[in-house]
């Protein structure tokens, strides 16, 4: 790859084989690396802070967790400030949500990069690589992308909170491009990003295949005290099912994981069915069979709609159709899954017009977001795989 001489952090889009920062250079929104660590200093309306503040502050945790001031590096927690910053970077920019983008190119700025061994560009360009993809397209993720970066140096360790790092920075995407909709700022998307596509319905036609991690999980007789906790603190919550053993690599995520779901899945103000619809529809899109199951289980209106789902965008339309409550969150989740860049308030109006409240709609999409979180959890640590061969 020709090698572009300039200096690669003084804008915020990431080059993955960009030369050192001269000490002189500076990031496009300097002041954006000291903003509130999760909203990124949006203005928040004082009635709907006091119903938010619980998630609000359970996320801003999330953040310090995997996005620290600084991080020790061991042996086996390899992953650097530079690698979490940088594949923040990558994944913000697959999203196209300006604020976050300006945030993490300025927080990456002054961080010391790699050096220029060719170990440590093929280590950066693998990892670049998976975020890109688990962000963007998550279903090309498999047991050889696990591999890769098993290669490049990554311990099971660094794969989960990995993983967890990219589902975190798509949760946050949405959660701002929410936010932003409901203040009705303008939207600023970047011409010639493409948008998500929707995984190919091929993938939803079998009904027998359950998920297994396809890492080796924590086991009870050498899991730590906090692992055990937080183990028990997640074990209870049905979209982490499966997960809890092999998530438990990184046992302070979990619980930060963990207290998002038990705040903003299934608690009022939304009914469940309304939320099982948002966790039927961000598996389709994102191709996680296995949420997709279990959230059609879960599915009580209408019998037709998983069916529906199944079937591709022409029979969701047609199912639509006859319930406009349910039309009007299928089309804003849509949206804000496959470009969040690109959600206005005019997608949230029709959810206004439906009778929610702002706080209503603001569960609703940033569910939206870590559902989507979960998805690529399932497609970045485990496989579909027959009940005859989980031993």
């Amino acid at each position: 790859m020709e090698q572009r001489q300039i200096a690669g952090k003084n804008h915020w889009y990431h080059e993955t084989q960009s030369s050192l920062c001269p000490a002189q250079a500076q990031p496009l929104v300097p002041e954006a690396a000291h903003a509130d660590r999760f909203l990124l200093d949006l203005t928040i309306s004082p009635d709907l802070l006091n119903d938010e503040l619980s998630w609000i502050a359970a996320a801003r945790a999330a953040s310090q967790t995997l996005l620290p001031d600084s991080v020790s590096v061991t042996r086996l927690h390899t992953l650097s400030s530079y690698d979490r910053l940088s594949t923040a970077l990558t994944v913000a920019q697959v999203y196209g949500v300006q604020r976050l983008c300006n945030h993490y190119a300025a927080r990456l700025a002054p961080q010391p990069g790699p050096d220029s061994s060719r170990e440590s560009n093929q280590r950066l360009t693998q990892i670049t690589q998976y975020a890109r993809q688990l962000a963007s397209q998550p279903t090309l993720i498999d047991s050889t992308s696990r591999t890769q970066l098993d290669e490049v140096g990554l311990s099971v360790d660094d794969i989960v909170t990995f993983n967890q790092l990219i589902g975190f920075i798509g949760f946050q995407a949405r959660a701002i491009a929410a936010w932003q909709a409901l203040q009705g700022l303008p939207v600023r998307w970047l011409p010639g990003l493409d948008t998500l596509q929707d995984a190919a319905a091929e993938l939803f036609n079998v009904h027998e295949a359950v998920w297994a991690a396809d890492l080796p999980v924590v086991e009870l007789r050498y899991a730590q005290a906090e692992q055990l906790e937080a183990v028990s603190f997640s074990q209870p919550l049905s979209p982490l099912y499966g997960m809890h053993w092999v998530l438990a690599h990184d046992a302070p995520t979990l619980n930060a994981l963990s207290q998002l779901i038990r705040l903003l899945w299934q608690p009022a103000p939304l009914q469940n069915d309304e939320q099982n619809l948002i966790m039927l529809l961000t598996a389709r899109i994102n191709g996680s069979p296995s949420c997709f199951s279990q959230a059609a289980q879960l599915w009580a209106n209408d019998n037709g709609l998983p069916e529906a789902m199944r079937n591709g965008e022409r029979a969701l339309q047609a199912w639509s159709h006859n319930h406009p409550r349910e039309r009007a969150i299928i089309q804003a989740v849509q949206q804000l899954t496959r470009a969040p860049d690109r959600f206005s308030a005019a997608h949230i109006q029709p959810l206004l017009e439906q009778g929610f409240t702002a706080s209503q709609v603001l569960r609703l999409l940033v569910s939206c977001g870590l559902f989507g979180w979960i998805n690529r959890l399932k497609l970045g640590l485990g496989n579909l795989v027959q009940p005859t061969n989980l031993g």
